[in-house]
């Protein structure tokens, strides 16, 4: 055993990394099934019908913590980017009543999306730090730009940008800009939240 280890060391070494990897995997295995954490179905189910903004205007830090509100009680009508469709699709779930949109949370506005001046931006990078779903490219002095299938229209984003170089406008619609919606399975998740933003920014 120890000729063959002498004659070839990289295959024994290639071995030991490959049994290390298929033993650490398997344990990495056992505790996702064995320690895996339950959500709440209906949590899931409301979250699946917000939005997704992750703008933090019903008073929650992000739609996944808003969903859970609601499971456990809150009131449906504090999502103004959901709007009225959504507070209905809502009462629908819960077998509740619809209620108005709380205007102390806003009004349900057509759907925007960022737009920087990329002319005026100075590349100070804080539109990043602030965006909960990282739809802007950019980095340290050089010019940002927003990934438009990806902007949710939060508006995090105006207040950091130290010159004012961001505008929210009406996302365009028609045809031309339709996408086939993915599968449920398939589509992306943002379960980042507003919070995050600012602990990225403590750290």
């Amino acid at each position: 055993m120890l000729s063959l280890i002498a004659d070839h060391p990289l295959l024994m070494a290639l071995v030991a990394l490959l049994s290390l990897g298929a033993i650490f995997g398997g344990l990495l295995g056992f505790a996702a099934v064995r320690f895996k954490v339950e959500g709440n179905p209906i949590s899931d189910q409301i979250n699946a019908l917000l939005p997704q903004t992750q703008c933090g205007q019903c008073g929650y830090p992000g739609c996944r913590p808003y969903s859970e509100a609601i499971a456990e009680g809150d009131a449906i009508n504090k999502c103004p980017p959901g709007g009225e469709e959504t507070i209905q699709a809502l009462a629908d779930l819960l077998d509740v009543e619809p209620q108005p949109l709380d205007a102390e949370h806003g009004v349900e506005k057509e759907p925007v999306v960022a737009w920087i001046r990329e002319d005026e931006c100075i590349g100070c990078t804080k539109c990043i730090q602030a965006c909960p779903v990282d739809a802007i490219l950019g980095a340290a002095k050089v010019m940002h730009t927003v990934i438009a299938d990806e902007c949710t229209g939060c508006d995090l984003c105006l207040d950091p940008c130290p010159v004012d170089c961001i505008d929210l406008i009406p996302r365009k619609q028609g045809v031309g800009f339709w996408h086939w919606p993915l599968p449920a399975d398939r589509a992306p998740r943002f379960d980042i939240i507003a919070s995050d933003a600012t602990e990225r920014n403590a750290a």
